[in-house]
């Protein structure tokens, strides 16, 4: 007989400003110890020198993750140029160094290569996996590897500003498994003086802005307190980037017991994923098809 797990019936998203220093899986259990929640997961793992937003779903939320995950996001980053370390960031040790320095026209005419649909080899200290392994521990272990290239979507590469010679600061947005490493990695390799990201923080993952985190004191300050509750966002808010489509109590019903249901009329087309609700709640994702919904993820908040 499986093990019951100990914790609060809790749904919703805690949105962490996450500080340099600390996991993204650390933040996790630190949230679900917190809470005291059943269960708990994030949205995006950030690098552990990485701050920024870092969305963490409790309960039920969690199975609204992957429309977080494949939303759009942005990040703010500063490239040291002049340099390449072998994990593409200044944890690493420098490799090579190279005393050309770009102007700054230089580097935006070069930003463009970087955006729409590109081509990217993620870093060698990365999560990706070789054969069954972590390419991160291959690194570790001083093995050569050969990591293929992955497609990522770049809505937008700008620079922000240029603090000196030897730094620029970057904002991207851009989709689902991008590597700002590498993006400053291959730059500086384009521009012809190495580069590694120096700094990185991310302002905006899918609808939760950096303004609505909470940092990590707060978090110990109000552990176990049930004040920390008044920071959380709704489940529903993970599901901000598909159609809505409302039922009845006779059709939540039958969504709830994974049978399709009818919904009333929305902006949903036929076959759109969509989401039901009753009175705001969420009640089921799934495909819209002709008045009904035909669930595979059921909300039991």
């Amino acid at each position: 007989m499986a093990r019951k797990r100990k914790g609060r019936d809790i749904s919703g998203w805690l949105v962490i400003d996450k500080p340099a220093g600390i996991t993204s899986n650390a933040v996790v259990n630190k949230v679900r110890w917190a809470m005291d929640a059943k269960k708990a997961g994030h949205a995006g793992t950030l690098d552990p020198d990485a701050t920024g937003v870092l969305a963490v779903a409790l309960g039920e939320a969690t199975k609204t993750v992957p429309f977080i995950t494949d939303a759009l996001k942005a990040y703010r980053f500063t490239v040291r140029l002049g340099q390449a370390t072998n994990t593409d960031d200044q944890e690493g040790e420098v490799i090579a160094q190279n005393d050309a320095r770009p102007t700054d026209e230089d580097i935006i005419a070069a930003l463009p290569s970087f955006t729409g649909d590109i081509m990217q080899v993620p870093p060698q200290f990365s999560a990706v996996k070789i054969d069954g392994q972590r390419a991160y521990k291959l690194a570790r272990a001083g093995e050569e590897i050969e990591i293929a290239a992955r497609p990522l979507w770049v809505e937008e590469l700008t620079m922000v500003s240029r603090p000196d010679a030897d730094h620029v600061e970057l904002e991207m947005t851009c989709g689902k498994g991008g590597y700002v490493r590498a993006i400053a990695r291959d730059l500086g390799e384009q521009l012809g003086c190495l580069g590694h990201v120096r700094e990185l923080r991310r302002i905006w993952s899918g609808p939760f802005e950096v303004v609505d985190g909470i940092t990590m004191d707060t978090v110990e300050e109000l552990a176990k307190s049930g004040e920390i509750d008044q920071y959380m966002h709704p489940l529903e808010v993970g599901l901000d980037g598909i159609p809505e489509v409302k039922t009845t109590v006779e059709g939540a019903t039958k969504l709830r017991n994974g049978n399709p249901g009818m919904v009333l009329m929305s902006d949903a087309e036929y076959g759109d994923e969509a989401w039901a609700s009753l009175d705001g709640k969420a009640i089921a994702v799934g495909v819209y098809k002709a008045g009904e919904l035909h669930p595979n993820r059921v909300f039991l908040h």
